[in-house]
């Protein structure tokens, strides 16, 4: 969590030459990200227990005639893959952020205790409210989401130093680790809960139909545009909170809008699919080796990143064990663990 190294923000005077191979980088690297989004949507659409043919994917859309690959693509698998998009836009786009906040590259959404907030009002409202639907699961998850980070923004908070990365780091550790006790306590006491809460806790695109997006778009595409918004002081924050303020920016007022993104992406997110890990951790080391550290670039180059990776481990969570299912949640876990610790023995992690 050092700072006292950092790669160069490339916002500042760059050479002719050298900006326009930068720009043309990025821009390469985002239509790549395009056409993989574009590939990931179609194979989401057309695989899974019944492999269904591109042209006819192309019928049901466009003139559906009512027969079961029809019913099947647009009442299963289009929603599906749309609240992939959503979802995996979100997390990205959350890692990104809580990396840069707290100047962590190991940071997550779930260092601010987003995941142990849900975790826990879900199993409270299995046990104590009767909710078995993940429909129902919504609502609990977002708001234990959001109090969950209040309650570590506060604590973080404490002290003549206002939040800092390391307090705020400490204070969701401390947080998550209490939640967690008490999440496990709950599901030890009662078998029916942990029966319900097991499946919510492995992290699935699949049984959430389009009204659980429906639910959580707008707290997902407020914190899309608070995070978007949030970019040029990102940058400036980068440079050190002393610089960050003689560039005009408000270190406090900064922070306290990036965790109000970081909570409405990674608390909408989890209040749909339940806790998938790695694409908040993984995908801003990958896209900044074509974005550098310029948050303009970097913010959607994750949202487009956590999308084609989160559809991606869909799909072959559908392909390996067909013509059962395996949740994308324990894909990302099973790929993304490896990719991750041969990106940081292959490269030097770019630091924060």
């Amino acid at each position: 969590m050092s700072t006292a190294t950092r790669a160069p923000v490339t916002t500042g005077p760059v050479p002719g030459r050298a900006r326009r191979s930068l720009r043309a980088r990025r821009t390469a690297g985002l239509a790549l990200l395009l056409a993989a989004l574009t590939a990931c949507a179609l194979l989401s659409v057309a695989v899974g227990a019944k492999p269904i043919p591109l042209d006819v994917v192309w019928n049901a859309l466009v003139a559906p005639t009512g027969t079961e690959d029809d019913i099947v693509v647009r009442a299963l698998r289009i929603p599906r893959t749309v609240l992939g998009l959503v979802v995996g836009a979100a997390l990205g786009l959350a890692g990104a952020l809580i990396q840069g906040h707290t100047r962590n590259p190991l940071a997550d959404p779930g260092i601010l205790g987003v995941n142990a907030g849900a975790a826990f009002l879900v199993v409270v409202g299995i046990y104590v409210f009767g909710v078995t639907e993940p429909l129902g699961y919504v609502w609990f998850a977002f708001a234990g989401a959001a109090v969950a980070s209040v309650a570590v923004f506060v604590l973080g908070s404490v002290g003549r130093g206002g939040p800092t990365p390391v307090t705020l780091a400490l204070a969701g550790a401390a947080l998550s680790a209490l939640l967690g006790a008490l999440t496990s306590a709950v599901i030890l006491i009662d078998v029916a809960t942990l029966d319900a809460y097991r499946f919510w806790a492995v992290g699935s695109l699949a049984g959430r139909d389009g009204q659980v997006l429906t639910h959580v778009v707008w707290f997902l595409a407020a914190g899309a545009l608070i995070a978007l918004a949030s970019a040029p002081a990102l940058n400036a924050l980068s440079l050190g909170d002393d610089v960050a303020r003689s560039l005009g920016h408000s270190v406090k007022r900064t922070r306290v809008t990036g965790i109000v993104a970081i909570t409405l992406l990674a608390g909408g997110a989890t209040a749909a699919c339940g806790p998938i890990a790695f694409v908040g951790l993984v995908v801003p080391h990958v896209v900044r080796t074509f974005t550098g550290p310029d948050y303009r670039w970097l913010l959607p180059a994750s949202a487009l990143s956590g999308s084609v990776l989160l559809l991606l481990g869909d799909v072959i969570g559908r392909i390996v064990v067909r013509p059962g299912e395996l949740q994308v949640g324990i894909v990302l876990a099973l790929v993304g663990a490896p990719f991750f610790i041969y990106l940081v023995r292959k490269r030097k992690m770019v630091h924060i």
